[in-house]
C-alpha cells in the first residue's frame, strides 16, 4: 500500500504543532531550545524514504519567502506586545546602540568576508551582509522578555531593582527593529545586482526611497493602525460567549492588517507590525487583556517557526549545504563567534550596564527566519551570482547559531540574572548598614 505524501506530512504537522504544547515543559531551564528540536525533526522525517516534496527554498523560492516573511511579522506583534518599558532615548539606549553601531559593522564586516574571503561579486557579498545581520525575532524567545507585566522587565519599568538585567530587553527590542533597519541593505544589494555598481544608477532612489519614504511610511502606519487597533480592542468589552471565543484574534488581524495596508503603499511592514504592538501596549499598559492578545500572537509565531524549522532540517539532508566548501563553513563560525559579538561590544562601549551584560547582549544575535526571508526576497528580485553557494552559506551560519545559542541561552541569561540580582542585593545591604 503506498504512502501518501499529504498524510505523511499531516501527521508531522501534528507531531511538530504537539510538541509546541508540550517540549516548553520538558526542556524549561534545559540548554536546549525548541527550534533545536524542530530542525532535527525535519532531518529525520526528510531521510526517511516517505515520498516527501524537497523543501529545497531555491526550488520553491515564493513559498519559501512567504513562509518566512509569516514568521517574521508573527514574531514582531508577540515581540511588541510583551515589552513593558515604554520607548524613549534614554530607556532604549540599548537599542539605539545595536541599531545604529552594531548591525552596520555587522553587514559591512560580512559583506567584507564574502567579497575578500569568499570571492563573491559585490552585489552578492552585499546580500550577505545584509541578511545575516539583523537579530531574529522568531528564534531569539530563549533571550527575549517574559509575558507582558511579568519578569524581570516588569520589576525594571516599576523601578524596582530585582534582576532587571538588560539582555532580554536589549535583544527583544533590537530584533523588533532590526529586521526593517536591515531591509535597506536588502534593497541596496538589489540595486546593486539589477543597476550596476556606480552609485549614480542607484543612490537616488535608494536613499529617497528605500532609507526615508520606506521607513517614514512604516512607522506612521504602525502608529495609526496602533491607536486604531487599541480604540477597537479597549473599548469593547467580550460580553458574548462566542465574543469570548475568539478572544485575542484581534492580535493576529491587526498584524496583518498594519503589515499588508503598510506594505500597500510602499512602506515597511514589519516595522509598522512591531510599532502598532508597541501602540497597542503602550495605550493601555495594565490592562489584563495584552496577556491575551500576547498570548494568541505567540502562539501563531510559535506556529510557523515549527513549520519553517521542520522545513530547514529537511532541506539541511537534502542538498540544501552541498554547495559548501571548508572555507565557507569557517566564514559562518566567524560570522556567529566573532562578527556580531565584537560589533556588539563595540556597540556598547560606554553603556552604563553590568560588563555580563554587555558580553551576553553582544553574543546573543541569533541569526535564523528573518535571514532566510530577506534572502529568499532579494533573490526572487533579482539575479545574483553563486545563489546556491549563498543559500548554503546563510544556512550553514543559521544552523550553528541555533546549535550554539541554543544550548548557550538559557544557562548564560540566568547566570547574567543571577549575577545581577547578588549584586543589586549587595548594594541594598550597603545602604541599609550607612
Amino acid at each position: 500500500m503506498a504512502v501518501e505524501p499529504y498524510i505523511v506530512a499531516l501527521t508531522v504537522l501534528g507531531l511538530a504543532l504537539l510538541g509546541v504544547a508540550v517540549l516548553p515543559r520538558v526542556v524549561s531551564e534545559r540548554p536546549i531550545s525548541l527550534p533545536m528540536f524542530y530542525v532535527a525533526l525535519g532531518a529525520i522525517v526528510f531521510t526517511l524514504p516517505l515520498g516527501l516534496p524537497d523543501p529545497n527554498p531555491l526550488k520553491y523560492g515564493t513559498l519559501a519567502e512567504k513562509i518566512a516573511e509569516l514568521g517574521v511579522i508573527l514574531a514582531l506583534m508577540s515581540a511588541g506586545l510583551k515589552l513593558d518599558r515604554a520607548p524613549t532615548l534614554a530607556g532604549w539606549a540599548s537599542t539605539w546602540r545595536l541599531l545604529a553601531v552594531t548591525m552596520p559593522l555587522s553587514i559591512a564586516a560580512a559583506a567584507l568576508l564574502g567579497f575578500g574571503v569568499l570571492g563573491f561579486a559585490i552585489p552578492t557579498a552585499a546580500l550577505l551582509g545584509a541578511v545575516i545581520a539583523p537579530t531574529d525575532p522568531v528564534l531569539a524567545s530563549e533571550v527575549q522578555v517574559e509575558s507582558p507585566g511579568e519578569g524581570d522587565e516588569a520589576e525594571m519599568a516599576e523601578g524596582q531593582p530585582g534582576k532587571a538585567d538588560e539582555v532580554r530587553f536589549a535583544l527583544t527590542s533590537e530584533a523588533g527593529l532590526n529586521d526593517s533597519f536591515a531591509f535597506p541593505f536588502t534593497y541596496l544589494a538589489i540595486a546593486l545586482a539589477t543597476k550596476g555598481l556606480a552609485p549614480g544608477n542607484w543612490v537616488g532612489d535608494w536613499v529617497t526611497v528605500d532609507v526615508l519614504y520606506r521607513i517614514v511610511v512604516g512607522l506612521l502606519g504602525g502608529v495609526v493602525v496602533g491607536y486604531l487597533l487599541a480604540a477597537l480592542v479597549f473599548r469593547v468589552t467580550a460580553e458574548t460567549r462566542l465574543a469570548q471565543s475568539v478572544e485575542g484574534l484581534e492580535a493576529l488581524g491587526g498584524t496583518l492588517i498594519a503589515y499588508g495596508l503598510t506594505e500597500l503603499v510602499n512602506g515597511y511592514g514589519f516595522l509598522a507590525v512591531f510599532v502598532a504592538a508597541l501602540i497597542l501596549r503602550g495605550v493601555e499598559r495594565r490592562h489584563d487583556y495584552n496577556e491575551t492578545l500576547h498570548s494568541v500572537a505567540e502562539k501563531g509565531e510559535q506556529a510557523l517557526m515549527t513549520l519553517v524549522m521542520v522545513l530547514f532540517g529537511g532541506a539541511l539532508v537534502t542538498g540544501l549545504l552541498d554547495p559548501l566548501t571548508l572555507v565557507d563553513v569557517a566564514v559562518a563560525l566567524v560570522i556567529v563567534l566573532l562578527v556580531r559579538p565584537i560589533a556588539g561590544v563595540v556597540g556598547l562601549l560606554g553603556f552604563s550596564r553590568d560588563w555580563r551584560e554587555r558580553a551576553a547582549i553582544a553574543f546573543f544575535g541569533i541569526r535564523g527566519i528573518g535571514s532566510f526571508y530577506y534572502l529568499a526576497y532579494a533573490l526572487n528580485s533579482a539575479a545574483f551570482p553563486d545563489a546556491p553557494r549563498l543559500w548554503a552559506l546563510v544556512g550553514c551560519t543559521v544552523l550553528i547559531s541555533v546549535v550554539i545559542h541554543g544550548v548557550t541561552a538559557t544557562p548564560a541569561v540566568d547566570w547574567v540574572s543571577d549575577r545581577i540580582e547578588a549584586h543589586n542585593r549587595g548594594a541594598l545591604a550597603e545602604e541599609k548598614t550607612v
